[in-house]
């Protein structure tokens, strides 16, 4: 294959915040967050002092009826932003796409709650008290089993376990397989649902949650002098990724062209990060590399950036590594949406996507007073500028690094911006 990018020609988002990349852009421009107090009666009340909650979907609005008895919300939520991404990308099952040369990466965790909660009925009902359609409901690979599923997409199927990640990683293998011609389209993200008690107080209990924020808006706050740890969300992300040649046969519109990925592996600790951040540098520069570009081409980096004292001052140094005292403009998208896990990388791939079409570079919110220690060029508002290339940071536990480059569309036919 000679063409080495990838037109991005869908995107379905579900996030506390909307649906759309444009929404998210716009919160993030008008400082609309997404976190809340859990309500009372929210499984997380009690559990967590904020979190950002996606709206509700009917299990039954994506799903046959008799598949909707024991199924977690992960799954629900990725066959949600599928549906969207799909639809956006004007691909109809059947008639627009050969089934076995689209390909299905869509990750995440897996059903963690589910599982939590029939181990509560197995302890209380013994081993009747199990429900048999547990496994269908929970496991991490059905969120691109079901998507495959309902749509009868018979090519290539994976799903990615590199913790927060694994959207962006997932995003990356799409771009490999367009290049290797094992698929004209790849339909590709992640789906988390982390709100529930026993993960909030495993973090909680790691002093990693934010804490004592007398309004739950100001809880997540990147790079923040004041920052005291993430603020978890649930939501989910799709991209519909296609071979440029097959986008123009089929006359699509695109957003943008995905140009070149990196990814590494810190290999130091299973949850902290390298302080220098070196593994992270390696992988901005191999995705810059990859994309046959060079570090001054990138004009607007979106930062993993999750509001946690050790992580922030990390990609911070990685990035004056990478782009040296000068570096692009900076700014996360999880002051508005807090820390989706692994749907985080999607969701500030398709704000980095924005921004590049835009001529706009969205702020990061809370950021009062920029940490010195993560000294680059922070975006504390609305930036007017046009920039050519875009890059996008997700980060793991387990030392997992994973960066992607956009670049403008390289079609006359381009995707109206709402």
């Amino acid at each position: 294959m000679t063409n080495r990018s990838a037109a991005v020609t869908g995107i379905g988002l579900v996030t506390s915040v909307g649906e759309t990349a444009a929404a998210v852009f716009d919160a993030m421009c008008e400082g609309r967050s997404g976190l809340v107090r859990p309500p009372d009666g929210h499984p997380l009340a009690g559990s967590a002092d904020v979190a950002a909650l996606a709206p509700p979907i009917d299990p039954a609005s994506v799903l046959p009826a008799p598949e909707t008895r024991v199924v977690d919300r992960y799954i629900v939520m990725a066959l949600r932003a599928a549906e969207l991404a799909l639809a956006d990308a004007g691909i109809v099952a059947g008639r627009d796409v050969d089934p076995y040369r689209v390909a299905v990466i869509v990750s995440g965790t897996g059903g963690l709650a589910t599982l939590d909660a029939q181990a509560v009925l197995r302890a209380e009902k013994g081993r009747l008290g199990v429900s048999p359609y547990l496994l269908p409901g929970m496991l991490p690979n059905m969120g691109a089993a079901r998507v495959a599923m309902k749509y009868g997409f018979q090519g290539y199927s994976s799903s990615i376990g590199t913790a927060c990640a694994a959207g962006a990683q997932s995003i990356g293998e799409g771009l490999r397989l367009l290049r290797a011609g094992e698929a004209d389209v790849v339909v590709c993200g992640c789906s988390e649902a982390p709100l529930f008690p026993t993960l909030a107080e495993t973090f909680g209990n790691a002093r990693a949650l934010a804490r004592g924020w007398a309004d739950p808006t100001e809880a997540s706050r990147p790079f923040d002098r004041r920052r005291n740890g993430l603020v978890l969300g649930e939501g989910a992300g799709v991209f519909v990724l296609e071979r440029p040649e097959h986008a123009e046969a089929r006359g699509a519109a695109r957003y943008a062209d995905l140009v070149g990925w990196g990814a590494t592996n810190d290999a130091h600790h299973p949850t902290t990060p390298r302080p220098d951040g070196s593994a992270a540098a390696a992988c901005m520069v191999r995705a810059v590399a990859d994309a046959g570009l060079e570090p001054g081409d990138i004009g607007y980096v979106n930062a993993h950036g999750t509001s946690t004292k050790l992580g922030d001052v990390a990609e911070a140094t990685a990035i004056r590594t990478v782009f040296g005292a000068a570096t692009p403009p900076v700014s996360s998208t999880k002051g508005v949406t807090g820390h989706m896990l692994g749907a985080s990388g999607v969701v500030e791939a398709a704000v980095a996507v924005h921004a590049l079409r835009r001529g706009v570079l969205p702020p990061t919110h809370n950021l009062d007073e920029p940490d010195p220690a993560c000294d680059v060029d922070h975006l504390t508002e609305p930036r007017p500028v046009q920039v050519r290339h875009v890059l996008s940071n997700s980060f793991g536990f387990g030392g997992h690094n994973v960066s992607l480059v956009f670049g403008p569309p390289s079609s006359a036919l381009t995707k109206a911006l709402t």
